[in-house]
């Protein structure tokens, strides 16, 4: 009877470390998500699984040099995307001052690249975004501020990055709702982390997690 007992133990005890040796392996990556509710998936990166998942869709904008950014810029790269328009007075100053942390961090870095879209695309034009990029110190090649078709960032941001439904939407005189919402896509296009860009905390694991990233990369 001991004896059984003692097989028994063993084999809890196998089962337990197989658990924990899981659990660990799994929490080595990032989680994907694909739906506004950004619920973690769980998923190893390059699998088949994880191929499948969703992605942020092709795009093409303008940035403020008159340079394209497009799914081109981003091949291979990690990058964090946001949204802002110029004449902000509510969330984006601080919004902006969290972004140019990563920019410092990551600005000898050429795998990690920040783009901004503006919600007002048609004030927002290339010499008004070139203007508050200088204004700013905003790193060209580094951090694009990028203009285009309202309906094509509209689109991606509420299908690609899950932005709220509400994004756009007149507030008063000067201003509009917008999401302060940091989204951190991989080098696969895949979305990996959502952060709040008024919280000093969040965007620390954000700056955390672009490193998890990289080495993700190497592994």
């Amino acid at each position: 009877m001991k004896k059984f007992q003692t097989a028994i133990s063993i084999l809890i005890m196998f089962i337990t470390n197989i658990s924990i040796a899981s659990a660990v392996e799994k929490k080595q990556w990032l989680p994907f998500y694909n739906s506004p509710e950004f619920t973690p998936h769980w998923l190893t990166p390059n699998s088949a699984q994880a191929n499948q998942f969703h992605q942020v869709s092709d795009f093409k904008f303008m940035n403020q040099d008159g340079d394209f950014v497009s799914n081109e810029t981003v091949e291979n790269k990690i990058y964090v995307a946001s949204f802002f328009f110029t004449s902000c007075p509510g969330i984006c100053p601080k919004m902006r001052s969290q972004l140019a942390k990563v920019q410092e961090i990551y600005k000898d870095d050429d795998n990690v690249i920040i783009i901004s879209h503006s919600i007002q695309p048609s004030n927002d034009t290339v010499e008004v975004l070139s203007h508050y990029a200088k204004k700013n110190d905003v790193l060209s090649g580094k951090w694009h501020l990028v203009t285009g078709k309202r309906e094509d960032i509209y689109k991606i941001a509420k299908k690609g990055y899950f932005a709220s439904e509400d994004l756009g939407k007149f507030v008063d005189d000067e201003d509009f709702l917008h999401t302060e919402n940091l989204v951190l896509v991989d080098t696969n296009k895949h979305i990996r982390g959502i952060y709040n860009g008024l919280n000093n905390r969040s965007v620390s694991h954000l700056i955390e997690d672009i490193k998890q990233l990289e080495k993700e990369n190497i592994q």
